[in-house]
C-alpha cells in the first residue's frame, strides 16, 4: 500500500511550495535558529525528497517500514 502511494506520489512529482517551506521554516527556528532560513528550508526539502526518492530505488522494503511506522504513530497520536 505504501509504496503504491509513493509511486503514485514520485509520478505527479514534487514541488515545493510556499506552505512546506514555511513548514520547514518554523520547524528550524525551533531547532536551529541560526540556520532558519528559506534557502536552508528549501535545500532540507530537496535532500529529503532525494533520499526518500533513492530509498524507493536501492530499499523498497526499508521504505515500506519507515511509511509502516509513520501510520502507527499517527494511530498513537490521534
Amino acid at each position: 500500500m505504501g509504496m503504491l502511494y509513493y509511486k503514485k506520489y514520485m509520478k505527479k512529482g514534487y514541488e515545493i511550495n510556499e506552505k512546506d517551506i514555511d513548514a520547514v521554516l518554523r520547524f528550524l527556528k525551533v531547532t536551529d535558529p541560526e540556520n532558519a532560513t528559506p534557502e536552508m528550508a528549501i535545500a532540507l526539502l530537496e535532500e529529503l525528497h532525494t533520499g526518500v526518492h533513492e530509498l524507493a530505488h536501492t530499499d523498497p522494503e526499508k521504505l515500506k517500514e519507515i511509511f509502516n511506522e509513520l501510520k502507527r504513530k499517527k494511530r498513537v497520536i490521534n
